[in-house]
């Protein structure tokens, strides 16, 4: 199976169709309940449902996920069974199969409950018509580029006893994104140093998006939040919420970072934590909605409106 642990758990929802043809005076027994087996409309629905739960039973690389809802039509035409089903779960992967599957069984059954009385039935295309949710729902178009700052906060970094790998997930994941890495700088856990950085990136440079990596922990070191939190114009707490939110559903340690984020001016400043497992999850909690703010920025402030 795909490690989906990285993910994180949105509403996914998918709608996916099956067609079985077969001669129109088949429809008219289906509607007249003339079928031997019983009622082809009511049986589908059941089976549709019983489908779509047995899926990870059937397919060996899909995830068990709790599913929220599930809703089968079936509708007769002229010369055949369409059969619709819609699925929703807030899960960390798609659902799109679930409901695949679930079409596909009931066909299956519309055919086996028809094949008695008309020989010609065949089950058709079995499509998905729409799906939604995950990373993909949330990512912004931009017409320009979005520019970003990564500040690596380390006494052993800076001094060249230690390799930066906490810095380079972070500048991974923002490239992943299509967020241009404009600088990148690595300073020894000094307050002002972080300070004066972050003020050169946003006024000067007016980078949409800085990040500081290290010095959110409980050492004696750890000074990030504090170097950042007074050149805030104001804090986004959802955003360092998320952070954490995130972490803890891996470890527990999550509880303890510091990590801060809020806008100064038409910028996005966050701490996020130093190491590199810390970061990478940071990034998969933040990544890319956080760009959505960048966005908003750009219509109310820089626009005028």
């Amino acid at each position: 199976m795909i490690d989906v642990s990285g993910r994180s758990v949105t509403l996914r929802r998918a709608t996916a169709e099956a067609v079985v043809t077969m001669r129109p005076e088949t429809i008219d027994l289906i509607r007249s309940g003339g079928i031997p087996k019983g009622d082809v409309i009511q049986i589908t629905r059941g089976v549709g449902l019983l489908g779509l739960k047995q899926t990870p039973d059937l397919l060996p690389f899909c995830h068990r996920i709790p599913l929220d809802h599930a809703a089968v039509t079936v509708t007769l035409e002229e010369a055949s069974v369409r059969i619709e089903i819609e699925v929703a779960a807030i899960a960390r992967t798609g659902v799109e199969v679930e409901a695949m599957t679930g079409a596909s069984i009931a066909a299956l059954n519309v055919y086996d409950m028809v094949k008695p009385v008309d020989p010609e039935a065949a089950i058709g295309s079995v499509r998905v018509l729409k799906k939604r949710g995950g990373r993909g729902q949330f990512r912004d178009r931009f017409e320009r580029p979005v520019r970003a700052g990564v500040i690596v906060v380390s006494d052993s970094v800076s001094a060249g006893t230690a390799e930066d790998r906490a810095g380079a997930a972070v500048r991974a994941a923002l490239e992943h994104h299509d967020v241009e890495v404009a600088a990148f700088e690595v300073v020894p856990d000094e307050p002002e140093q972080i300070a004066t950085i972050v003020r050169s990136w946003v006024d000067d440079e007016s980078f949409d998006l800085v990040f500081a990596v290290g010095g959110t922990g409980l050492g004696p070191r750890d000074h990030t939040p504090e170097a950042i939190r007074p050149l805030l114009d104001r804090e986004i707490p959802g955003l360092a919420e998320a952070i954490r939110s995130h972490g803890m559903d891996r470890t527990p340690y999550a509880s303890l970072s510091r990590s801060i984020a809020g806008q100064r001016g038409t910028s996005v400043v966050l701490a996020l934590p130093g190491s590199t497992r810390g970061a990478g999850e940071s990034m998969d909690a933040l990544m890319p909605w956080v760009l959505h703010i960048i966005k908003v920025f750009d219509k109310s402030f820089r626009h005028g409106e």
